[in-house]
């Protein structure tokens, strides 16, 4: 696993293979999500979503990934505003592709995002065609030429807007896949994979297609994560193939939000997650640990994962995220909450 030095010092690299299979896997190690600056959770300003990436671009982040889905466009529009006139060889980032947006007066924007003001309607096409057409609206919402890894987006059975997702992963076996391996081998990406929130399209799509790096959101956490570490990561590894960890708070339930993950429902919380949440809190007390530092960190450690993207809506939570990534913990707290029933015997801790 990687130190917390190596883990934030790496430098963007052009393709970053990893040497034996030719897989691209992302030369940043820590990043910057934008679900957040979408909208999802709250209203962010337009002079407070662009202090937030001042702030991220200021420390030295250069991994920023984005979709056309966080508040339908709008964080493209954010993310893009800021890097169009930056050095393009500066800086890594990856959006998705699955759902094209179309401009409607009857947009039901308020079913997914209520507070985002985009005027776009939601059509779900994982075809050959649809990944094209979404990889082009993508880059002219935010003024680049090009996108390093587009991630297959929430084709997954916990996506309750698809009609059936056996469906449509058959779709995008058929169209989405193989295009996507084809722009990757014409130079028009350096990477694909899956961006989902559950690991069963992972695994299946590790068997039937070439990809090569996914992002794992909400899979992999101080709360959760027996089931990636015992059934994802050894096929992940098998594949040479490597993750990027998304949501390592849970949505924020970690460090103290009122929910766990995404969604509407995202409030109802299980009494199991709270109580080990009480918990954890309290093994950090006892080592002066602070719990949000130690998730971040966790969620780094494995070998099989390449990067860490963190999801934030002010300047200062990208600041306290970054000063996180390179804070000491004792191996005595990693030890202590193994010992009480807190983390798998197996699961992968800081250097």
């Amino acid at each position: 696993m990687a130190t917390r030095k190596e883990f934030m010092n790496s430098a963007v690299q052009g393709s970053a293979n990893d040497g034996k299979t030719k897989r691209y896997r992302p030369p940043i190690r820590f990043g910057m999500g934008g679900v957040p600056l979408g909208n999802e959770f709250s209203i962010v300003t337009d002079k407070d979503a662009f202090a937030t990436l001042e702030a991220a671009w200021s420390i030295g982040v250069r991994y920023f990934d984005v979709s056309p889905w966080y508040g339908l466009g709008l964080a493209e529009r954010r993310f893009g505003g800021f890097l169009h006139d930056k050095k393009r060889s500066d800086y890594v980032i990856s959006s998705k592709v699955g759902k094209l947006l179309k401009a409607s007066k009857r947009a039901h924007k308020d079913e997914y995002f209520r507070f985002s003001p985009s005027p776009n309607e939601v059509i779900y096409d994982y075809s050959a065609s649809g990944v094209r057409r979404s990889i082009e609206d993508s880059l002219q919402r935010m003024g680049i030429d090009s996108l390093d890894i587009v991630f297959v987006h929430d084709l997954s059975p916990d996506n309750k807007y698809l009609p059936s997702w056996e469906d449509q992963f058959k779709i995008a076996t058929d169209g989405a896949f193989p295009e996507l391996t084809r722009m990757r081998e014409e130079g028009i990406i350096n990477g694909w994979g899956l961006g989902v929130n559950r690991p069963e399209p992972i695994l299946r799509a590790l068997e039937v297609a070439d990809l090569d790096v996914c992002l794992c959101a909400s899979q992999y956490s101080l709360i959760e994560h027996k089931n990636a570490i015992d059934n994802v990561f050894p096929v992940v590894r098998q594949k040479n193939a490597s993750l990027v960890i998304g949501s390592a708070l849970n949505a924020g339930f970690i460090s103290g939000s009122a929910r766990y993950n995404y969604g509407l429902e995202s409030y109802k919380i299980p009494s199991a997650f709270l109580e080990k949440r009480k918990k954890l809190r309290e093994v950090a007390a006892d080592h002066g640990v602070d719990l949000r530092t130690a998730a971040l960190q966790f969620s780094a450690a494995p070998d099989v994962v390449s990067s860490l993207i963190v999801g934030v809506s002010r300047e200062q939570q990208i600041l306290e995220d970054y000063t996180s990534m390179q804070t000491k913990i004792p191996a005595e707290f990693w030890a202590d909450l193994k010992h009480r029933g807190l983390l798998e015997q197996n699961a992968p801790t800081p250097a």
